[in-house]
Parts: C-alpha cells; sequence; structure tokens
C-alpha cells in the first residue's frame, strides 16, 4: 500500500495572485524577488552567505519551472532545465485572505466556508469589549500593544514596560490573528497558554482564526521569542484528507505546527521541535516507520516567522538553500510506491514592504520513486493537493478538488 508525505514551505509563494492588489500585495513574488535579490548582492551576508540563490535539488524537482509557469519569469540563479524530476506546476489559493490556516485547510482539501475577522490596522486595534474581557478574566492590569506590528519589534519597544507592569503585549497583523506575547519567566509560560485560552473563547464568537502565545525570554535591548509557541486555531471545516485518513484507519503524523493549524483534530501523533531542522529530522524518522497507507504532514515554519516576517533576505535564503540541501536524504528514504508533495500555504516576499503575508500562488512539486515527471499546469485550488493525496493512498476524496493523479484526470 503506497504512502506519503505533504511539505510545507511556509510562504514559500511563487508570484502575485490575480486578486493579490485586493490585499495590497500586486507584484509580490516571494521565490522570484528572493532569487533576484541574491543575484544583485542583496542576499550577501559575511559569516552566512553569498551570490545567487543555490536550490540545486528543489530546482532539479522543477521550481524554476512551476515559478515560471505562474509568473512567466524563471527565477535568477536557479537550475535551467529543460524537465523536471517531478511532476510539477502551480495553484491559486481560493479561499479569502492569506493566513496560514486557510491555506493549509484548502491544500487538505476543506477550505474555510466564509471570510475569518480581521482587525482594522488603526488604533486601538481591537473592539473595547474583546479588551475589556481579557483583562477581567485574565485578572490583568491591562495589556500593551493594541495594534499591527511584527513580533519582533513590538517585543523591543514594549518588553521592558512589560515585565516591569506585568501587562501582556497584544498585537494582530494582517491575517486573522489575535497574538499574545509575554516573558516565560516573569510572566509565566503556563499563564500565558491559559490567557490564550481565555482569547480564543473571547475570539470564537468574531471569527478570528486563530489566537497564538508567543513566549519570550532574555532582557532588554536582547529579548528573544522561544520555540514554545502554541497556535489556538477555530476548527477546520469536515470533509479535509486527515479526517478522510483517519476514517480509514490510517497512521497520520503532523510535524511542526500542524497540530495546532487543525485544532488537534485527525492530526494522529503530533511532532514539534525547535526548528526546521529537528522537524526535517523528525520526518525523516517518522517516515522509517511509518506503515503501508500511512500520511507525514509537515510543516517549515522558520522561513515564514524568523525571515519572511522579518524582511530579511539573507536569512530567508539561507533558511531556503539549508532545507534544498537535505532533500538527498528525504529521496533515499523513500520507497517505491511513496509519493511527496512539497508546496506553500501563502506568500511572505522578503523584499515587500511591511511585515505580512503576502497573497501569492503557490509552487507544486510532487515526485517519488518510479513517478514521472510533467508539467500539470495551474491548479484552480490548493485542494487539488488534498484531493491527489487522496486518490494515491486510496481514501474517499475530501469535500472539494480535482486530483492530477486519479484516473481520467488529465495532467
Amino acid at each position: 500500500m503506497p504512502r506519503a508525505l505533504l511539505l510545507v514551505l511556509d510562504s514559500v509563494g511563487c508570484g502575485g495572485a490575480e486578486d493579490a492588489a485586493l490585499y495590497g500585495d500586486a507584484g509580490s513574488d516571494t521565490l522570484g524577488h528572493l532569487a533576484a535579490a541574491c543575484s544583485a548582492g542583496r542576499g550577501d551576508r559575511e559569516g552566512l552567505r553569498r551570490g545567487p540563490l543555490r536550490l540545486p535539488n528543489l530546482g532539479a524537482l522543477g521550481l524554476g519551472l512551476a515559478a515560471e509557469a505562474s509568473t512567466g519569469i524563471f527565477p535568477e540563479g536557479l537550475p535551467p532545465l529543460p524537465f523536471a524530476e517531478s511532476l510539477w506546476g502551480y495553484a491559486v489559493e481560493r479561499a479569502a485572505g492569506k493566513d496560514t490556516p486557510s491555506g493549509h485547510w484548502e491544500m487538505a482539501g476543506a477550505p474555510p466556508r466564509g471570510a475569518w475577522r480581521v482587525f482594522p490596522a488603526s488604533r486601538p486595534s481591537f473592539p473595547p469589549e474583546l479588551t475589556h474581557a481579557l483583562i477581567a478574566e485574565g485578572g490583568l492590569p491591562g495589556i500593551l500593544g493594541d495594534c499591527h506590528a511584527s513580533g519582533v519589534d513590538i517585543i523591543e519597544r514594549c518588553g521592558e514596560e512589560h515585565m516591569r507592569t506585568g501587562k501582556p503585549i497584544c498585537y494582530t497583523s494582517a491575517d486573522s490573528v489575535f497574538q499574545i506575547a509575554a516573558h516565560e519567566d516573569s510572566f509565566g509560560l503556563d499563564r500565558l497558554y491559559d490567557l490564550c485560552g481565555i482569547a480564543r473563547r473571547l475570539c470564537d464568537p468574531l471569527a478570528v482564526g486563530r489566537v497564538i502565545a508567543r513566549p519570550f525570554s532574555g532582557a532588554a535591548p536582547r529579548f528573544t521569542r522561544t520555540p514554545r509557541r502554541k497556535d489556538l486555531a477555530l476548527p477546520p471545516p469536515p470533509g479535509n484528507l486527515l479526517e478522510r485518513l483517519a476514517s480509514a484507519g490510517r497512521q497520520i503524523v503532523s510535524i511542526g505546527k500542524i497540530g495546532d493549524i487543525f485544532a488537534h483534530r485527525f492530526t494522529g501523533r503530533e511532532i514539534k521541535r525547535a526548528n526546521d531542522h529537528a522537524h526535517f529530522d523528525a520526518t525523516l524518522e517518522a517516515l522509517c516507520d511509518l506503515p503501508d497507507g500511512g500520511f507525514i504532514f509537515t510543516n517549515f515554519v522558520d522561513l515564514d516567522t524568523n525571515f519572511g516576517h522579518r524582511r530579511d533576505i539573507a536569512g530567508y535564503a539561507h533558511g531556503l538553500e539549508s532545507l534544498d540541501a537535505r532533500l538527498p536524504e528525504l529521496l533515499a528514504a523513500m520507497r517505491e510506491g511513496d509519493i511527496a508533495i512539497i508546496s506553500a500555504d501563502h506568500g511572505n516576499d522578503p523584499t515587500w514592504t511591511g511585515a505580512d503575508h503576502t497573497r501569492e500562488h503557490a509552487p507544486i512539486l510532487c515526485f517519488g520513486p518510479g513517478l514521472p515527471g510533467g508539467p500539470i499546469g495551474r491548479r484552480e485550488s490548493f485542494a487539488d493537493i488534498g484531493a491527489s493525496l487522496a486518490a494515491h493512498l486510496g481514501v474517499a476524496s475530501p469535500a472539494q478538488g480535482r486530483s492530477w493523479l486519479a484516473p481520467n484526470q488529465d495532467l
């Protein structure tokens, strides 16, 4: 019986979507702009990396071809291959927004049913009744922030006052999210998690996609976010790939923040470690033990969190290159009948203005031992990924999506 993996390179979009202007993102292109910036020397950093973007393994799988199909421009520095070692193409997101859960849910074949609440960029951002209820129920002296902000920047600005006053730092972004940052020692990690649980309940009637605990440590001016982030998401719609697999009794392994994104529903064995390379290790370990019919779902979040939101071109390039260098390990661990799909949930162009995600197409690379390469073209929904995985694994199709692997569905 076949096995499958879905690996999400969080935020590695491949060109602005047709409706990107609605989100202020017309012209954004995470992969293309990253490659151009590296070729121009803007991705150089002493002791980290230099020169053009080097992605020999992703390039061999067709990443450059997928990006070219999306934008009409082949990314600078990627190997110009006449053919690829995978089925390659790109997908258009149909769900509204450019948020992590909407992208992942749609990839799993069950996109959100309606629009989520996004808080305004005015200050204060949060409705007074929400803020007052959080303060009262959380026993707080008040809150700091109450605005759109980059997580690193607002911790640097407000961290010292937070430690002095005990007021948590609450902020949001262009996504449907309520984020709470607090110091692990002076405020307490469990207390932060409890406060986020209160916030989740208060945000439910507002249709807010995620409440995120953002713990940090250290002292001014060098605060550091810790890996003990916790996402509290609304539950996903019924009929997604994970639900179909669980109903069929298949083993599911969720690595990184997948469990949080799907509200721990049908997510099987959950593994969360410190960084992308630790999650790559976990993926290889899980694949060694994965039984027939099993599925691994991994998110590599560092590209988004550590580099995209910070508009760190060199860091983003290095992070992507370091994951590329590990792909031969995955290929060596796969056996006949296995497939892996590499894609993205949205963009986060490190050359773009602001600090938010960007509304973009997602590349698709589908590969495995004995699977021929070739174009799958433009996919009209991220949900085609979930439908294709369901077809390969022999379970019922998810709620939406069209498989490029199922019989009678052309490539």
